[in-house]
């Protein structure tokens, strides 16, 4: 499990995200891990790159991030890896960690950002939906959540910086301290989303807005975008600290002890624990 796994022998890193220049002032990035979308030390890397092309493309107004893997956006971190491969990364420009300071920079950049979200989404992938501008959802097959707390440890990207701001004190403390399952009409009604819609509509959905939007004066949505940030976006203090108290927790015996459990019944191999972990913590909580 993290933080106790020893390394395993070297292996090719298979190329998780990639980009579709679909215009010059319009991008879709898509994440690739198959079976499960999981993000780990070795995503960081290539997370990094699509990041620094998007601060510094002088013609992108509008990225979608986005999944083509069926059932699932982006998961949850990675436990196989020692946890030194996490915490020996080199910070990021914000001198945060590599990955808050990349969620960060998304949240800031003066580039539009908008996560289209299907199936699982947790952990890593609700932060990167929470940093994006916009989050747009399959109402069908929407599963999102903070479960964390569930195996024993905190998230690290930020959420307990943004979802008080997005949806309340009282509903953040129910996503992150429930470690449990919203639904897309649930999702929707919280704010969690922008608004969920019909499976069948949701690429031609983002696609039109995204598409809009890019066809705007780059100028205008970036001085748009900053001023919103200046009444929304969480101190940088208050992201890094969610990550200090992420590599505190994980390493607690009870975190590893649950986190062990979970990978005893199929963590990271068996798709029903991926689409099921609401269930599978509360079973490793109750002995």
């Amino acid at each position: 499990m993290i933080g106790k796994t020893e390394p395993t022998a070297s292996q090719s890193i298979q190329q998780q995200i990639s980009v579709n220049e679909v215009t010059p002032a319009y991008w879709q990035i898509t994440f690739h891990n198959p079976p499960f979308n999981l993000f780990g030390p070795d995503s960081i890397p290539q997370l990094q790159t699509v990041v620094n092309a998007i601060e510094t493309a002088p013609t992108l107004k509008v990225v979608v991030f986005q999944s083509d893997v069926p059932g699932y956006f982006l998961t949850h971190y990675d436990f196989i890896p020692p946890l030194s491969d996490s915490t020996g990364l080199p910070n990021g420009p914000t001198s945060l960690h590599p990955l808050p300071d990349m969620l960060v920079r998304i949240s800031k950049s003066r580039v539009v950002s908008i996560a289209k979200l299907r199936g699982r989404v947790t952990g890593v992938g609700s932060e990167l939906a929470l940093a994006s501008d916009m989050r747009f959802a399959a109402v069908e097959n929407l599963e999102i959540s903070q479960w964390e707390a569930g195996a024993g440890f905190v998230p690290g990207g930020g959420p307990m910086a943004r979802l008080p701001r997005l949806i309340g004190r009282g509903r953040a403390m129910e996503v992150l301290l429930s470690a449990d399952n919203l639904d897309g009409e649930t999702a929707d009604r919280y704010g969690y989303v922008n608004r969920s819609l019909p499976d069948a509509q949701l690429d031609d959905f983002v696609d039109k807005l995204a598409r809009r939007i890019a066809s705007f004066d780059g100028e205008a949505l970036a001085d748009i975008k900053q001023a919103v940030n200046y009444a929304s976006l969480p101190p940088e203090a208050e992201v890094a600290a969610g990550w200090n108290l992420f590599i505190w927790s994980v390493q607690r015996p009870e975190a590893q002890y649950r986190i062990g459990e979970l990978m005893k019944r199929g963590l990271q191999k068996d798709a029903d624990i991926e689409r099921n972990l609401n269930r599978y913590t509360a079973e490793v909580g109750n002995r």
